[in-house]
């Protein structure tokens, strides 16, 4: 309930007067409370009796009927507009997220060495061997630098200064086969032996980017320096990659076909329709 007054204030010569007006505001009967303003209308002033009485006020009915529509519109126009903003501003930052996560979790080509190049250094490798090169300022002696090589860990730095590497190696080594070496005074290349040379290294130290290790590409000249047993290895592994990216059955399951074939053949009165080759 609302109560709507006007204080009678003191008039003087020059000014109207100024009449007390006063009623209750009913929300449920709106009517009642316009017709206590037409009865003091028509108590106080001769505007009712005027010609023009009614046309005022539907003008002025018309006028505030207007008014409040505007007012809802721009009310409901605000509200999507507010969502809209706040979904595009949280849903950007959501995607962006997405896909630095699928960037990071998707492998990588390897570098010309079957390696990777990071900010800090950069490593290639063979099936044997990891050659880790970390470019230092010009002039470093090898009395500045400080490296770890062991079994699972890697560490290098220059002395007074934070480690560049500081982490576990992919898969073991064998650190009386490792070394490392500055060269011309501004690069270290550090030799990492593997303990397992038949294995490809998808990263250098765990936690850094992983590269794809079926896109690895051997270099043929060096195939002719493995023994037999090394070679055969190599080149069985190197053809099953190539099986595996054209969708083509790898070595081992040619040879399980094969046997199986040859099992049909000498065996013709049995049934193989259902035979599968897991």
């Amino acid at each position: 309930m609302a109560i709507i007054s006007e204080v009678e204030e003191e008039t003087s010569s020059s000014q109207p007067s100024t009449l007390p007006f006063r009623a209750t505001f009913d929300s449920s009967n709106p009517l009642g409370f316009l017709e206590k303003v037409f009865d003091f209308l028509s108590q106080q002033s001769d505007f009712l009796s005027k010609p023009s009485a009614e046309a005022e006020i539907a003008a002025a009915v018309r006028a505030a009927k207007e008014k409040s529509t505007k007012a809802e519109k721009k009310s409901v126009e605000k509200k999507p507009v507010e969502k809209e903003s706040v979904a595009a501003s949280s849903s950007e930052p959501m995607e962006v997220e997405e896909e630095k996560k699928k960037q990071e979790a998707a492998p990588i080509a390897p570098n010309k060495g079957n390696g990777y190049d990071l900010e800090n250094y950069s490593w290639v490798q063979t099936l044997q061997e990891v050659t880790v090169n970390v470019p230092v300022p010009s002039g470093t002696k090898a009395r500045s630098v400080v490296c770890e090589i062991k079994k699972n860990r890697l560490k290098l730095g220059l002395k007074g200064q934070d480690p560049i590497i500081d982490g576990e190696l992919y898969r073991s080594v064998k650190p009386d086969d490792c070394y490392w070496n500055i060269e011309d005074q501004k690069m270290i290349s550090i030799l990492l032996t593997k303990q397992d040379q038949m294995e490809w290294w998808k990263c250098c130290v765990k936690g850094e980017p992983e590269i794809d290790t079926q896109k690895v590409e051997p270099e043929n000249s060096k195939l002719a320096d493995l023994d037999p047993e090394t070679r055969s290895t190599v080149e069985k592994m190197m053809f099953d990659q190539r099986q595996k990216q054209m969708g083509l059955p790898t070595s081992d399951e040619l040879q399980k076909q094969d046997i199986l074939k040859k099992f049909m053949s000498q065996h013709p009165e049995m049934d193989f329709s259902n035979a599968k080759i897991n």
